[in-house]
């Protein structure tokens, strides 16, 4: 359904250093970097599906209260990798890696870029 995601930032530098370092665990790699943005995806995905870039308009970036983008782990050890990584490089916590109870097996860790953007990293399997 979504065909990418782009998340504002105010320091591009500091958010390559974040996201590179938080989306390996998930199986994501800086695919593309550009003056302004930085282009995540998986192996062999022939676009790139997370976005972080300074805005268009040319005005600060803020974050959306109530936004919040959910990536899918290939597994638990995942999401406990992707916490890890998201803390020593800047990112804040909202939700330390667990079972939540949206059903048996959702298990996701919550996070803060330096940005303030919310992220998670959720695993659906019951592992």
């Amino acid at each position: 359904m979504l065909l990418y995601v782009t998340l504002g930032t105010n320091d591009l530098s500091r958010s390559i250093a974040f996201f590179d370092a938080a989306l390996l665990p998930l199986g994501l790699k800086r695919q593309r970097t550009e003056a302004v943005e930085a282009g995540y995806g998986a192996d062999g995905d022939v676009r790139c599906r997370l976005w972080v870039t300074k805005p268009f308009d040319g005005n600060a970036a803020t974050f959306g209260n109530g936004s919040m983008t959910a990536i899918e782990a290939p597994s638990r050890a995942a999401v406990d990798a992707f916490h890890r990584a998201a803390l020593a490089h800047g990112g804040s916590d909202e939700g330390a890696p667990g079972l939540r109870p949206f059903h048996a097996h959702f298990y996701a860790a919550y996070v803060r870029d330096p940005d303030g953007n919310k992220l998670s990293a959720v695993c659906e399997r019951p592992e």
